[in-house]
């Protein structure tokens, strides 16, 4: 998706480089940019619909809740995939999950290891990332950390609740910055991001049956079906966080007010 594994030599005369890493920080690399944009945020909405459409018991999605976190920490630490990492711990803090507080109080007394692993490991790493006080170790590191360049350079579509962090007084230039430092050297190493994925991925067998699901476009119609997957993307993602509201505020109502 990302351009740094099966890149043919036709699809690098294509794309004027060698790498994806590379047209993310070029001029005519806008679509890609936008892709990952948009996959990001699909990946997130299709995991929190895992959550909320989890209408059992609050120890059952106590437990997926935990299972989310399990694969964000393999993404972070097994595979280096930042891309994926960023995905799922956007899909953790959007609001309509993190509000659920017997969710997350069930987890804490149920997975223990599994809160305090969101807690005090997880979600300080991906603070970090943003706020550009950690980089991803280049020896393991398939996919790095890519989203606060694409916001930065295609700010009109990025999505996210609340203020970014390069967007404060305080730190928003020293931030920024970072990340445009951190694109210049991304861009240079997309042949190592290349290796580390080969070497991660060796012995991996694809199940071309189910490979269709992984596609954004895929994503994109089971969301909004065929017809809405081609709406403006503000219109879609405003009826889908319409839609999560309403499915969080079912699963617990919100307290009235006294």
């Amino acid at each position: 998706v990302a351009r740094i594994l099966e890149v043919t030599p036709e699809v690098q005369r294509m794309m004027g480089v060698s790498s994806g890493m590379e047209l993310l920080t070029l001029p005519h690399g806008q679509q890609l940019r936008l892709d990952l944009l948009e996959r990001c945020q699909t990946m997130a909405i299709m995991l929190a619909v895992d959550v909320l459409g989890c209408t059992g018991t609050t120890e059952e999605r106590a437990g997926l809740l935990h299972k989310i976190i399990q694969i964000a920490a393999e993404l972070k630490s097994n595979m280096g995939n930042m891309f994926g990492f960023a995905a799922v711990m956007r899909a953790l803090e959007l609001p309509q999950v993190s509000r659920l507080e017997q969710t997350w109080t069930a987890l804490r007394q149920r997975h223990t290891e599994g809160a305090i692993l969101y807690e005090k490991t997880l979600r300080p790493f991906m603070k970090s990332l943003n706020d550009g006080r950690e980089s991803c170790p280049l020896s393991s590191t398939t996919f790095p950390h890519v989203l606060p360049l694409l916001s930065l350079l295609e700010k009109s579509v990025a999505v996210g609740d609340g203020t970014e962090p390069w967007e404060t007084v305080e730190v928003g230039v020293d931030i920024v910055m970072f990340h445009l430092g951190a694109a210049r050297t991304i861009a240079q190493l997309g042949g190592i991001y290349h290796s580390n994925a080969e070497s991660k991925l060796q012995g991996f067998q694809e199940q071309a049956e189910i490979s269709e699901i992984f596609l954004t476009d895929f994503q994109m119609r089971l969301l909004w079906g065929s017809r809405g997957a081609g709406e403006s993307q503000a219109l879609r993602y405003a009826k889908f966080d319409q839609v999560l509201t309403a499915l969080s505020n079912r699963l617990e109502p919100p307290a009235r007010p006294l």
